[in-house]
C-alpha cells in the first residue's frame, strides 16, 4: 500500500468552524433492564465522569426474556430522570432503548416517546421490516449496536430507504472490543464493509455498554466524540443527522477530518486520483509526541482494504497530506498505535497487524467518482 504525501504537520489550531467537541457515551443500561444502578445514578455518573452527553438505552426484549426488559413503567420513569437530569448548556441527557433480538441484532433508538420489543414487530423472518416499519412512523435516531455480535446481522444489514437519513450509527468499539474484525475469522465480512455496502450511510460510534455501576469511570471503553452546534438535545441530534461523529476508546480525544475541504461524514465529489486529507486530531497532554498511524480505508473483502497510510506523532495540531483514492462508494480514516497489539483477529490481513491497536474510526466520507 502506498504512503499518504505529507504536505504540512503543525501544531496550529484547527479552524473555528460553529461546532463543539461533546464527549457523549450513547448506550448504557440499568436496573429498568438488565444493568446494575439506577438511571438517575447512571446520568449524574456520567456527568461526574466529565460527559457532555450521556444516553440511557434499556433493553426492549419484551416477554420472552421478562427479567431483562423495560417495561411501560420503566419507560415513563426513565424519560423523567432524563428530562431532570438534562441541562440545556452544559449537559445533555438522553432518553432511549435497545431493540433487542438474540437472533437478528441489537438497535439503539433515541430521541422519541415511544418504545417496542421484537415479538410487537413479528417473528425472526419479518421482524426487521417490521421494526423498519415502527420507525418509519416516527421520527426518532437509531444505530446498529455490537454489529455481527447475532448471527442474522439486522436481516443481513437489510436496507430501508426510508430510514436512510435517521439511521445513523454503527458501532465500531463496544465495551473494549473493536468490531472492525467482528465475524471475520469465522468467513464473515467485516460489519464496517457489509453495513456501508449495503447502501447505509452511517457514522460511527463507540459506546461503553456499560451494566455495571461507575458509568462513564471504567477505562478503555468505547466512547463518541460528537460535533455539534450546541450542547442540547437538538445540537446532539443535529450531530448525529449529519454523522458529526467518531469512535474512540480513549479519554480526552478529538478528531475530525476533511477530505477536499468537505466535512467527515458529508458526501463528497472528487475528479481525478489524488486528494487531500486534513486530519485534526489532538489528545491529552500524555499522547504528546507519541507515534500514531493514519490509515486510508476503502472497500475490501472481508475487511476494507488500506489503500494507503502515514505515521505521524500527536502534536495537538493539523495534519495534511495527499494521497490517492480509488473510485468507490466511501472512505474511513482509522488511527492506530503500532506500539499496542493488534486485534487477534487482524491475523495476516494486509495492513492489520503492523498497524496495531485501533485508536479512532473517523466517520466515513461518501464518496463518487467523476460525473
Amino acid at each position: 500500500m502506498p504512503d499518504a504525501l505529507l504536505i504540512t504537520e503543525g501544531d496550529d489550531e484547527p479552524p473555528a468552524r460553529g461546532e463543539l467537541l461533546l464527549h457523549a457515551d450513547l448506550h448504557n443500561h440499568t436496573r429498568l433492564s438488565d444493568g446494575i444502578g439506577w438511571a438517575g445514578e447512571a446520568f449524574a455518573s456520567m456527568r461526574a465522569a466529565g460527559l457532555d452527553v450521556a444516553a440511557v438505552t434499556d433493553h426492549a426484549y419484551g416477554p420472552c426474556e421478562p427479567a431483562k426488559t423495560i417495561d411501560d413503567e420503566g419507560w415513563r420513569r426513565l424519560g423523567k430522570l432524563a428530562d431532570a437530569a438534562d441541562e440545556p448548556g452544559a449537559f445533555v441527557a438522553l432518553r432511549g432503548f435497545e431493540w433487542s433480538s438474540t437472533a437478528l441484532g441489537h438497535m439503539n433508538v433515541w430521541g422519541g416517546d415511544r418504545w417496542v420489543e421484537p415479538l410487537q414487530t413479528g417473528g425472526a423472518s419479518t421482524a426487521i421490516p417490521a421494526f423498519y416499519e415502527w420507525l418509519a412512523a416516527g421520527d426518532e435516531l437509531a444505530g446498529f449496536n455490537h454489529p455481527g455480535r447475532e448471527p442474522g446481522r439486522f436481516g443481513l444489514f437489510r436496507y430501508d430507504p426510508r430510514l436512510a437519513r435517521r439511521l445513523v450509527a454503527l458501532e465500531m468499539f463496544n465495551r473494549d472490543e473493536d468490531y472492525l474484525f467482528e465475524g471475520v475469522d469465522g468467513g464473515e465480512f467485516s460489519p464496517l464493509v457489509a453495513c456501508l455496502d449495503a447502501g447505509w450511510r452511517v457514522g460511527l460510534a463507540g459506546v461503553t455498554d456499560e451494566h455495571r455501576e461507575g458509568w462513564g469511570f471504567h477505562e478503555g471503553l468505547g466512547r463518541t466524540g460528537l460535533w455539534a452546534p450546541s450542547r442540547t438535545r437538538d445540537g446532539v441530534r443535529a450531530a448525529m443527522l449529519g454523522r458529526r461523529m467518531f469512535a474512540t476508546r480513549e479519554r480526552g480525544l478529538r478528531a475530525d477530518a476533511r477530505l477536499n475541504g468537505t466535512a467527515m461524514g458529508r458526501h463528497v465529489r472528487y475528479q481525478g486520483r489524488i486528494v487531500e486529507i486534513e486530519l485534526d486530531f489532538a489528545a491529552p497532554e500524555e499522547w504528546l509526541g507519541h507515534p500514531l498511524r493514519l490509515q486510508v480505508l476503502q472497500r475490501g473483502e472481508p475487511v476494507p482494504e488500506v489503500v494507503a497510510e502515514h505515521d505521524f506523532r500527536v502534536s495537538g495540531g493539523t495534519l495534511r497530506l495527499r494521497t490517492p483514492l480509488a473510485e468507490g462508494d466511501w472512505t474511513v480514516l482509522r488511527v492506530t498505535d503500532p506500539a499496542r497489539p493488534a486485534d487477534p483477529r487482524a491475523g495476516d490481513l494486509p495492513g492489520y497487524r503492523s498497524a496495531g491497536h485501533a485508536v479512532a474510526y473517523l466517520s466515513p466520507f461518501f464518496t463518487s467518482p467523476r460525473g
